[in-house]
């Protein structure tokens, strides 16, 4: 099957960001909706995704071999807020954080975002493995494992 440019991107967005959702890909391709996201993947891209046990978007070895890019099955790559949020993030073993505590770790880094930002990349996170909710009466979350022991890459800035 020869996808177009535009499909072969987005393709390398789903590689990347993996395991990712809808909502995250309907904000990096500027979709007006999940289901827009959903409908593109079933005409564009269905012989290279699928979904694992959690609905999270992967995508096959077919697809990053397509694309020359090899996997590391423990790197897991995110864009740079949702690194600075791990760098900030409680660990497993501290007091967990609400939102706006992290949105304002992150901002005291240099970084310019906004709760939501913040939120989004910490639930994210949470999808992956990464970030745990510690569910009280406002939630508030922290990370799974030791930072020692994440393998966190950025994405390239051009991403």
């Amino acid at each position: 099957m020869s996808l177009s440019d535009d499909a072969q991107d987005r393709l390398r967005d789903i590689v990347e960001l993996q395991p990712t959702k809808n909502k995250e890909l309907q904000e990096r391709w500027e979709m007006d909706s999940g289901s827009e996201v959903h409908q593109y993947l079933e005409s564009e891209l269905k012989q290279y995704y699928f979904r694992d046990e959690n609905s999270l978007i992967r995508a096959t070895q077919e697809a990053a071999a397509l694309l020359g890019i090899e996997t590391d099955a423990e790197a897991i790559r995110v864009p740079d807020l949702q690194v600075r949020i791990t760098e900030v993030l409680a660990g497993p073993d501290e007091e967990p954080q609400s939102v706006v505590g992290v949105f304002h770790d992150v901002e005291a880094t240099g970084i310019e975002t906004d709760v939501d930002a913040v939120r989004s990349g910490l639930r994210s996170l949470q999808d992956k493995g990464i970030v745990e909710v510690v569910q009280e009466t406002v939630p508030t979350f922290r990370l799974t494992n030791d930072r020692e022991e994440l393998a966190i890459e950025p994405l390239d800035a051009d991403d």
